[in-house]
C-alpha cells in the first residue's frame, strides 16, 4: 500500500507521545513492505526531503511561520503551518505520486490531511491521540478550546476510519463526537528490549541509599505533577531522604516551581527539564519508582516505557493507565487528584521492595509481549486494508 502520513510532530521534532508514535509506526510499516511518506513540520526555510529507515520524510519549510505569542494564538501559529503543510503536499502530489490512504495524526494537521485525501481520491485515516474534551476535563469554555474541539469534531466525521489508543479513549470518542461506523483500538507501542536493562532483574539497591521517585511528561495541569508534590511532605515522614526526579517542561514549569516552595519540598526536587530517551531509560533503571499521577491519561505511554525499563510504576485511575496497570499485580493504582492516596500506593512500593519488584517483572513481560511496534504495526496494516475494501463497494 502507498500510505501519506501526515503528522505534527516527527524526530528531531518531539513535543509529547505523538512524535514519538509515529516515528516508530512509519518504520514498522515500511517493514511490512508498505510505501510510507510522512509529511511534517518542519524548521528550515526551504521544504527538506529526505529517507530514514525505510521511510521518506518531507519536511515542509517554516519560512515567514515566525508567530509573536505576545499577540497572537497558537491556534494562528498552528495555521500558518498548516498552509506550509499543505503547499507542501500538493507539491508532492504534483510529481504523480498518489497515495491509496491518508494518515492524520491528530487535529494539528485536519485540514491538510483532508486536502490531501481529497486531491489524491484517497481513503483518510485519523489516529486522535488525545481529545480537548477529555484534557479539559469536560470545560470547553475558553475560544482555543471550543476551536480545538471542533476541528477534532470535524475531522472524526469526515475520516472513514478511527483510531484511539485504548478503550477508555474509544468510549469517550463514541460519547463526545456521536457514532461512527469504523472505529478502532490500536494501542501505543514500544521497543520493549530497547528500554529493558542489560541485566533484566537491574542492580541490587545499593544500602542507605538515598528512596528515588520519577515524573516524567509535560508540566501542563492534566499530567498531575502538582499532585504529587503535595504529596511529597507525606512522603517524607515515612522516608527523610525521599527525592522526586522530574523528566519534562511546559508551560507550568514555574507553577509547578512554586508550588515546590510553597509546600516547603524545593530541595527534595531535582527539575531535568526536557531529556531524550536515553536519558529517560537511564532515569527509570536508576529510581525506586515511577509514578503517574495523571488528571487524564487516554492510554499511559510513560507508564509503558516505566514498565519496559523495569521500574515500578504507580498510576492514577484514569483513562488508560487503568488497562495498563493492574493493582497489585503489575504495579500499584491510586485514586486520581488525591495525594494522600498517591503517598500511600508510592510508600507501599517503596516499604514491599521484593513485591515491587515481582509486579515490575511482569509488567516488563506483559509491555513485551502486548505492546510491540511490530503487533502495532500489524493492526495498522489490518485497518487499512479493511478501510481500502470498504471504499470499494
Amino acid at each position: 500500500m502507498r500510505v501519506l502520513i501526515v503528522s505534527w510532530e516527527y524526530p528531531p521534532v518531539v513535543v509529547g507521545g505523538l512524535g514519538r508514535h509515529v516515528a516508530a509506526l512509519a518504520p514498522a510499516l515500511a517493514a511490512r513492505g508498505h510505501e510510507v511518506i510522512v509529511l511534517t513540520r518542519g524548521s528550515a526555510p526551504r521544504t527538506q526531503d529526505e529517507t530514514i529507515d525505510g521511510v521518506r520524510v518531507i519536511r515542509a519549510a517554516a519560512d515567514g511561520l515566525a508567530i509573536d505569542f505576545a499577540t497572537e494564538s497558537v491556534l494562528a501559529w498552528a495555521q500558518a503551518f498548516e498552509h506550509s503543510l499543505s503547499r507542501a503536499g500538493l507539491a508532492l502530489l504534483a510529481t504523480g505520486w498518489r497515495p491509496e490512504l491518508v494518515h492524520a495524526h491528530d487535529w494539528l494537521v485536519a485540514q491538510t490531511a483532508s486536502t490531501l485525501s481529497a486531491v489524491a481520491g484517497a481513503r483518510l485515516i485519523s489516529t486522535l491521540h488525545a481529545t480537548e474534551f477529555g484534557r479539559q476535563q469536560g470545560w470547553l469554555g475558553q475560544p482555543l478550546q471550543l476551536a480545538i474541539h471542533s476541528l477534532e469534531a470535524w475531522l472524526y466525521a469526515r475520516s472513514d476510519a478511527v483510531v484511539l489508543c485504548s478503550r477508555f479513549a474509544r468510549d469517550q470518542a463514541l460519547q463526545i463526537f456521536g457514532p461512527h461506523d469504523r472505529v478502532r483500538v490500536i494501542g501505543n507501542g514500544i521497543h520493549a528490549d530497547w528500554w529493558a536493562r542489560q541485566d533484566a532483574d537491574g542492580p541490587a539497591p545499593a544500602a542507605g541509599r538515598r528512596p528515588l521517585i520519577a515524573f516524567a511528561g509535560r508540566l501542563v495541569h492534566e499530567k498531575g505533577l502538582q499532585e504529587l508534590i503535595k504529596a511529597l511532605p507525606a512522603l517524607a515522614r515515612t522516608y527523610p531522604d525521599i527525592g522526586l526526579a522530574v523528566a519534562g517542561t511546559g508551560p507550568q514549569l514555574a507553577a509547578q516551581q512554586d508550588r515546590a516552595r510553597r509546600y516547603g519540598v524545593s530541595e527534595r526536587v531535582e527539575w531535568l527539564g526536557h531529556v531524550d530517551d536515553v536519558r529517560l531509560r537511564d532515569l527509570f533503571h536508576a529510581v525506586d519508582a515511577v509514578v503517574v499521577p495523571s488528571l487524564y491519561e487516554p492510554f499511559g505511554l510513560v507508564c509503558l516505557e516505566a514498565q519496559a525499563a523495569g521500574a515500578p510504576v504507580a498510576v492514577a485511575a484514569v483513562g488508560g493507565l487503568a488497562e495498563l496497570v493492574q493493582d497489585g499485580v503489575s504495579g500499584r493504582v491510586f485514586r486520581p487528584e488525591s495525594p494522600d492516596a498517591i503517598a500511600e500506593a508510592v510508600s507501599r512500593l517503596l516499604g514491599e521492595a521484593a513485591v515491587s519488584a515481582r509486579m515490575a517483572g511482569r509488567a516488563r513481560e506483559a509491555a513485551r509481549a502486548d505492546y510491540s511496534w511490530s503487533e502495532v504495526a500489524a493492526r495498522t496494516e489490518t485497518l487499512y486494508r479493511e478501510t481500502l475494501v470498504s471504499g470499494q463497494g
